[in-house]
């Protein structure tokens, strides 16, 4: 498409063009094509601050992930609605914005070096208990993040978490609404219920029902969009074999790995702290006591037990063990290095406080072989020299496929493979197709409707690939015929519990006008007397249990209450309240557990009301 203009940029079409455009102007003044122009990769503007169409791209897609992961792989993507998908992620991200702004108001603020400690504790980033970056690298690059993209994603989310807390945490109870709630959440009633089982099989379903069903929801019996994809893959693994590297700078680089080699020096110290309760002075004071005692032959590692405050080293006799230059502190390695063995400094201060410095030993550098260090520094070397051969290949390919209406002319260039995947839709498939960077520009508008090659993606640090739609797959309507007996299943399942509901109304009919005997079995079904039952009671369905505490409560004890409710597998239970006992008094442990709810509750409730505010006083603009 890129190319065809180029191609026709100097012909009639051009022509045309620029002649479409002067009458434009004319008609609607230049102002009003230059905004459009300028916001055609905005979706929304908050305040001043724009949120854009790659963001809301973004947004849709994880959206969308995120659905089906709730429903399971055997849901349908095409019953999902863009538009609705849409409107719901530009709603999240205007109010991110928005609170985001909101925090900036606040001065709420979230250090660098605690965002740094927070990723390194991070379960999902550890291997062994140990952070990992390689799966740090892996696992965000699922969610569509390159490193300085998460770490902005988190610091947000950090800042949005301190508005949301300084709000909440404002929030209170009081005791009369935690006695309230606490009888309510007490409070026991007294039932009966007799269930009717639905029986599909019984029921008849005709042809023509089936066929009604099928039209009047013809949206649900669609196809998924799909796409297959052609790509050329670029490893950056294979370029080692196209690079070598010479002896002359296998020994230049030997010479400069055996020339950082280092002594090692084992040190051992008395620490003697300044901090909130011992000044400089009185440190300093305790110090030379302890340097005294040292001069009339006390053992240096009796006193470092005794009297140090450096709780790593004290128990060990001060002993800091063998390190190297740039370890410590610079004055005290500075002190340490002009020791000689067994020999002590004089105090040495340090933002710790005052150091007595004993030199134990000193190790001499061992010096490896050049044999044994070959390999390593010739991987070393090669890297290097893959890493700029990978850049500069990747410039080309992304050159090449960008002047390219196919992917077979910069494969042939580049000596590379054209691949191609089977199908996948927006929830993505295997393989690189389960990359989201692939299926985002899979489905993008430049390369899934204008024809076009895709940006370099980066699928790893040691992976680029360039996409092109080779099929679209369209969702198409699924014939009648592979549609009909599921539609059969559930519209005989509808019908029995329809059956089952009228049922069910005639017998509550005769209850509450008394042609029916309560208690009484109903064919062949009994009653099942429940008395005293929670909330949570066990050894009862959830949704009866839900329904009867929905009830009103009766008038007197000889006055019951009927209602029906419809059963997860489409029976019918019939529920009578017989009555309501009030709940018992709560403990001490359930008021706090009850008032850390209810705060939580008014607290969620009163952030709401803050986004809401947010909202209403805010320059929104949706484009």
């Amino acid at each position: 498409m890129l190319q065809n203009i180029r191609d026709n940029s100097q012909g009639w079409i051009a022509k045309t063009i620029i002649g479409l455009i002067v009458v434009l102007m004319a008609l609607t003044g230049f102002e009003a094509i230059f905004q459009a122009a300028s916001h055609s990769q905005d979706a929304a503007k908050i305040n001043g601050q724009t949120i854009s169409q790659a963001e809301l791209s973004q947004a849709v897609d994880m959206g969308r992930r995120q659905i089906m992961q709730r429903m399971g792989k055997d849901f349908d993507p095409a019953r999902l609605d863009e538009k609705v998908l849409r409107e719901a992620a530009l709603k999240q991200l205007i109010d991110r914005k928005l609170l985001l702004q909101g925090a900036e108001d606040a001065k709420f603020a979230f250090p660098e070096t605690a965002l740094d400690q927070l990723i390194l504790q991070m379960p999902q980033f550890q291997v062994a208990g140990a952070f990992s970056a390689e799966r740090f690298d892996g696992e965000i690059r699922q969610l569509g993040y390159n490193r300085m993209q998460f770490r902005e994603a988190l610091s947000q989310d950090m800042l949005i978490n301190q508005l949301r807390n300084g709000i909440g945490g404002s929030s209170f109870v009081t005791d009369q609404q935690v006695d309230a709630f606490a009888r309510l959440e007490n409070q026991t009633r007294d039932i009966a219920t007799m269930t009717f089982k639905a029986n599909p099989a019984a029921v008849q379903v005709s042809d023509a029902e089936i066929k009604a069903h099928y039209d009047q929801h013809a949206k649900e019996f669609m196809t998924p969009d799909q796409v297959v994809i052609d790509y050329i893959e670029l490893k950056k693994a294979a370029f080692f074999d196209q690079v070598s590297v010479s002896d002359d700078q296998l020994q230049a680089e030997y010479q400069k790995e055996i020339a950082n080699l280092a002594e090692q020096r084992d040190a051992a110290h008395i620490l003697i702290e300044v901090n909130d309760k011992t000044d400089d002075a009185q440190a300093k004071a305790r110090i030379e006591e302890i340097q005294q005692r040292l001069a009339k032959g006390e053992d240096f590692a009796k006193l470092a037990k005794e009297f140090s405050q450096d709780p790593g080293s004290a128990a060990n006799g001060g002993d800091l063990g063998l390190a190297g230059p740039g370890v410590y502190d610079p004055a005290f390695e500075a002190a340490l290095y002009k020791l000689n063995k067994d020999q002590v400094s004089a105090p040495v201060r340090t933002e710790y406080g005052y150091h007595l410095i004993k030199l134990l030993g000193i190790e001499a550098p061992q010096v490896p072989t050049f044999a044994s260090l070959k390999d390593k520094l010739t991987h070393e070397l090669k890297t290097q020299q893959v890493e700029q051969k990978f850049v500069e290949v990747t410039k080309q390919l992304e050159d090449s496929a960008f002047e390219a209406s196919d992917l077979a002319q910069p494969a042939q260039e580049l000596g590379l493979k054209v691949h191609t995947s089977a199908p996948f839709g927006r929830e993505g498939g295997e393989g690189i197709t389960a990359n989201r960077a692939v299926i985002q520009a899979a489905f993008s508008e430049e390369v899934l409707n204008e024809g076009a090659n895709s940006n370099g993606l980066e699928l790893d640090p040691e992976t680029v690939v360039v996409v092109r739609v080779k099929e679209h797959r369209k969702p198409e309507q699924l014939a009648l015929e592979a549609v009909s007996s599921t539609i059969r299943e559930h519209l005989a399942k509808e019908k029995a519990t329809a059956e089952l509901k009228v049922k069910a109304d005639k017998l509550i009919s005769g209850l509450r006008d008394g042609s029916i005997v309560p208690g009484t079995a109903q064919e062949g079904q009994q009653w099942k007397v429940l008395e005293a039952v929670t909330r949570d009671q066990e050894g009862v369905d959830p949704t009866e249990l839900q329904a009867a505490f929905r009830m009103a409560k009766p008038e007197s004890k000889d006055k019951s209450v009927y209602a029906s409710v419809v059963l997860k597998d489409g029976s019918l239970a019939v529920l009578q309240l017989k009555g309501v006992n009030e709940g018992a008094a709560a403990s001490e442990l359930e008021k706090q557990q009850i008032r850390q709810y209810l705060a939580s509750r008014t607290g969620q409730a009163d952030f709401a009301a803050y986004l809401k505010h947010l909202e209403d006083t805010a320059d929104i603009t949706r484009y």
